[in-house]
């Protein structure tokens, strides 16, 4: 068994889709609508066949009022991995990122946080070795 799709709940695609694939740099994997219904995903560019992002609307709410609760909780909607934090920071700002936290050293890993712009917090993690 594997992972193949996980989702974050955001309250704009199109603007969710820009911030994903201009500032974090993800690709777009799939985008297709059905009537009022959008299907969008994004993929790491360094594994476009691994797991894809579902970019879903929060359009239930059920699925609003979680999204809102992890942020005001400050809370991560989902995490990152990079083998280095210092310099996609850097570069995620310059792409105009506004983090809620920078590159911080905390137990085993170093650490950044996020604003989506589209309702989340993104936690962006390296892990360190030993």
């Amino acid at each position: 068994m594997k992972i193949k799709l996980t989702s974050v709940y955001v309250d704009d695609q199109e603007k969710a889709l820009r911030f994903y694939t201009e500032v974090l740099g993800f690709v777009k994997k799939t985008d297709f609508s059905q009537g009022p219904y959008r299907w969008l995903t994004v993929a790491s560019p360094e594994d476009s066949d691994g797991t894809e992002l579902q970019l879903a609307l929060n359009n239930n709410p059920a699925a609003r009022a979680y999204q809102q609760a992890l942020f005001q909780q400050s809370q991560p909607a989902a995490m990152f991995f990079t083998n280095d934090v210092q310099a996609d920071y850097e570069r995620m700002k310059t792409r105009g990122a506004e983090f809620t936290m920078p590159p911080k050293d905390v137990t085993a890993s170093k650490i950044a946080m996020l604003n989506d712009t589209c309702g989340n917090l993104i936690q962006v993690t390296q892990l360190m070795s030993w």
